[in-house]
């Protein structure tokens, strides 16, 4: 007996949209109690399965083939750190976009501001405006 195999790709920025019938389970299992959720099928984890845990553990990105100017000496000392230096700048680019999103759910201290495009930031240089 041969197995079909049925394959689809999704594209997760551009979903189609909800039908009546998929609203309309969604709205019945947000109003159904806690107390009538079946969790016989579930096994219940030991608490140190939690301490253990790491998030985004299996967790791989796609990943994007692009082109990016960088600076000269930015790349000679990238390259100089050994093999993987496209990994590193990778990481270096995620480590910021997750500060980033940090800082963004932080409420805002008022200390740290971000420059206004077309305004001057304290080097005197037009904050947005294209480097050279």
């Amino acid at each position: 007996m041969s197995k079909k195999l049925v394959r689809r790709d999704v594209n997760l920025a551009n979903l189609p949209p909800l039908t009546k019938a998929q609203k309309a389970e969604l709205v019945a299992l947000a109003a159904k109690p806690e107390s009538e959720i079946d969790y016989s099928d579930i096994p219940a984890l030991p608490e140190t399965f939690f301490q253990n845990a790491i998030r985004g553990r299996f967790y791989k990105p796609t990943k994007t083939s692009t082109t990016v100017r960088i600076d000269s000496d930015v790349l000679a000392w990238l390259r100089s750190q050994g093999k993987g230096y496209q990994s590193r700048i990778n990481a270096i680019l995620r480590r910021e976009m997750l500060s980033s999103f940090e800082r963004a759910r932080k409420p805002s201290q008022g200390r740290h501001r971000r420059p206004q495009p077309g305004r001057r930031s304290g080097s005197g240089k037009v904050a947005g405006a294209a480097t050279p």
